[in-house]
């Protein structure tokens, strides 16, 4: 192999390495219990890029998809699955109008629709959720640990160097204490 590819191949490694280091600073997931429900509550920092904007903007729809997991370690295998939800949240702007409709579906239903002309209302929605319902208590064992992943999506692409779509992921630990 070249030294000139290996350089290439080390690039992309450290490029991607850093990727996701950052990523986990950008998403802060903050996992809760309320009326024997666990939700949780998280925030993608710096996601409303100019690239968004003029995405938003220029009329494209634009998709903001969360996929939540509730998850136990495993000694065998692969951790188990306990539960999921997906959050996707839209903005469709229509320019002659000059107003946002953001509308916040959880699991493919629909939970909440807004028209706005502000853009900080547009940021917080795209960016932000509070008490997502995950799970019932009662799925728990208070004897394992859990964690909860959250993984971001974007439509249309934006931000990337090379066309891929840019994805973040990251976790916290979740204590159930019944």
């Amino acid at each position: 192999m070249s030294t000139g590819r290996r350089t290439a191949i080390w690039m992309m490694v450290w490029l991607a390495t850093a990727v996701t280091a950052r990523a986990a600073d950008d998403l802060r997931i903050r996992p809760t219990v309320a009326d024997k429900v666990v939700v949780v509550s998280f925030e993608l920092e710096d996601a409303y890029t100019d690239a968004v904007k003029q995405a938003i903007s220029s009329g494209l729809k634009t998709t903001f998809t969360y996929d939540l997991e509730l998850r136990t370690k495993s000694a065998v295998w692969v951790d188990r699955t306990v539960a999921t939800s997906t959050v996707t949240i839209t903005d469709q702007y229509d320019n002659l109008m000059r107003r946002h409709t953001l509308t916040r579906a959880i699991d493919g239903r629909v939970e909440d629709v807004t028209v706005t002309e502000d853009d900080a209302v547009v940021r917080a929605w795209l960016t932000k959720a509070t008490r997502v319902p995950l799970c019932e208590t009662s799925k728990l064992d208070a004897t394992r640990d859990y964690y909860v992943r959250v993984t971001t999506r974007t439509r249309p692409v934006t931000g990337s160097l090379i066309g891929l779509q840019r994805t973040f992921s990251t976790q916290t630990r979740f204590t159930f204490i019944p």
